[in-house]
């Protein structure tokens, strides 16, 4: 039994939870290693206080499961055999009571699949496992750190591809494109999320769609990308000049860079996660820039690429060591530019690791 099983366990246990049903695939990698998109067709795990756990799954994943070297029961189905009718008969198996504390993701479980639930166990009462999930994830183990650490690499590696394509006239699709086929020649299968390359005033939109629009002299040019490698995400985010920077662009660069260098200073234990947005959003409203920061500073950062905690200004929780999450404070000017400048990071002993390392000194390309 694998630590993380042996935790929920403990946790159903101590909560009177008689089975949870963990249906996210992401969560379902955490405890089983095996990771994959079901699309319409049911994943899920079954994990019990004092029994061992069951997955049912597609008859074509049965072979990947077992590739994962999980020891425990699999359910395989097909597509015209129903699988909420064998859940029913391994549950059955498993639970002598006749109303059942059955933990489930809230916050991740679709109302139809509820509702199928319901029919399997009438008497099912549903209570919420997400905030002892995100418990469980938040802190990362050595082997977790290493492997983002291994991400973060591969992020500083796209940013340095995308500086490399720029030229005047080239597309932000087109520099885009390059990134991650450059990355996928590395064997990089899967971003983390959505690539950004922004070129001049779409720069100062903070999720802006890249398209055709042409690098010109004198744009400021935004990358934000991350990976998926070995099951975790990185996340980094720099902005470079292209061919001039005007005195309004430096300033605005300047202000996000010493905000972002200040707050990596209070990633530390102890530190309370909204202090740290404070420091960041104070050296910006100082500045001038108050009203165009207009986001949280950070989020945390793991299998997914926006998880739990949230950093926010009123977020009471203090970071702890193996916490991993991005710093990325910016300043968006309507007609003039955005900046935004985000590093991975990781709570140490004593202080932080800075995953992501690609240079953060203005650079005019």
């Amino acid at each position: 039994m694998n630590q993380r099983m042996e935790k929920m366990m403990n946790w159903l246990r101590e909560q009177q939870v008689d089975v949870a049903f963990i249906y996210a695939p992401t969560n379902i990698y955490y405890f089983t290693h095996f990771m994959c998109n079901p699309h319409e067709r049911l994943l899920g795990l079954f994990i019990f206080p004092e029994r061992d756990p069951f997955l049912i799954c597609p008859l074509l994943e049965m072979r990947e499961v077992k590739n994962t070297g999980w020891p425990y029961t699999i359910i395989g189905y097909d597509d015209v055999e129903n699988p909420w009718e064998m859940i029913r008969a391994e549950l059955s198996k498993r639970l002598q009571k006749q109303v059942i504390q059955m933990g489930i993701e809230k916050e991740k479980l679709t109302y139809a699949r509820a509702e199928q639930l319901k029919q399997v166990i009438p008497s099912a009462q549903f209570v919420s496992i997400d905030e002892q999930l995100n418990e469980l994830r938040l802190i990362k183990n050595a082997e977790e750190i290493h492997i983002m650490r291994e991400a973060g690499k591969w992020a500083d590696y796209g940013v340095e591809v995308g500086i490399s394509c720029l030229k005047e006239g080239i597309t932000e699709m087109e520099v885009l494109a390059q990134i991650e086929l450059e990355l996928k020649k590395q064997g990089i299968q899967d971003m983390a999320f959505s690539t950004m390359v922004l070129f001049g005033e779409k720069t100062s939109l903070p999720h802006g769609h890249p398209g055709r629009n042409e690098l010109k002299k004198g744009d400021m040019v935004l990358f934000d990308l991350g990976v998926k490698w070995k099951g975790y995400c990185s996340d980094i985010t720099r902005t470079v000049a292209f061919g001039s920077v005007n005195e309004k662009q430096r300033e605005i660069y300047e202000t996000v860079l010493n905000a972002q260098l200040e707050a990596l200073k209070y990633c530390k234990p102890g530190t309370r996660i909204g202090d740290l947005d404070q420091v960041a959003r104070s050296i910006i409203a100082e500045a001038g820039f108050g009203a165009y920061f207009t986001h949280r500073l950070g989020h945390g950062l793991g299998m997914e690429v926006h998880e739990y905690p949230s950093l926010n200004g009123t977020n009471d929780q203090v970071l702890q060591p193996g916490m991993t999450f991005t710093v990325e404070p910016g300043i968006y000017v309507p007609e003039i530019c955005g900046v935004r400048i985000e590093d991975d990071v990781v709570i140490t002993q004593d202080g932080h690791e800075t995953l992501t390392r690609f240079p953060k000194e203005l650079q005019v390309i």
